[in-house]
């Protein structure tokens, strides 16, 4: 992926999600770390305990990049829906991508043993099968497949040392 061609949201010089940008600086939250996890037959998962701490009551599931899906307190949720209602209508790509990430959204409870349920829409899109991967990414938890996400995380596009040297080189880090 060539970084100059990945769409901005909320700032001009900003990209989603990424240390800098004003959703992560006002968030409380921070989500670190990898935990493996089951889902059970009715579509729910339990978010570890360093998290849970975190979440609280109701929380936001959406669709996510790269096959996994995102996981929001709603404070979190209501910055990121204002970096992403912001700017023009009139740039297709922004309409595009609002309408993928608030029509696949769900609100979601945190029940007493620490679970949430996924609807079977957004179980889908992350492709997820029985175990899956929780992962911490700074102010949201991303839920992933397993094997997608150990593909991922061990192949990716490209070395994490290429990616570092290519957004030091378009100025990004």
């Amino acid at each position: 992926m060539k970084w100059d061609t990945v769409l901005s949201v909320g700032r001009e010089d900003s990209l989603v999600g990424v240390p800098g940008d004003e959703s992560v600086r006002g968030g409380t939250a921070m989500f670190l770390g990898e935990y493996q996890h089951t889902l059970d037959a009715k579509g729910r998962v339990s978010l570890p305990a360093k998290f849970r701490a975190e979440m609280t009551g109701s929380l936001v599931v959406s669709k996510g990049l790269d096959k996994c899906l995102y996981v929001y307190s709603n404070e979190e949720y209501e910055r990121f829906k204002e970096s992403m209602t912001s700017g023009s209508d009139f740039d297709s790509r922004k309409r595009r991508l609002r309408r993928i990430f608030f029509a696949g959204a769900q609100n979601v409870e945190l029940d007493s043993a620490g679970r949430i349920s996924l609807p079977s829409a957004l179980r889908e899109h992350a492709g997820l099968k029985k175990e899956i991967a929780v992962t911490g990414n700074g102010n949201r938890i991303e839920i992933w497949d397993a094997d997608a996400w150990a593909t991922y995380n061990g192949e990716g596009e490209g070395s994490l040392e290429d990616l570092a040297e290519e957004l030091a080189e378009a100025g990004l880090l």
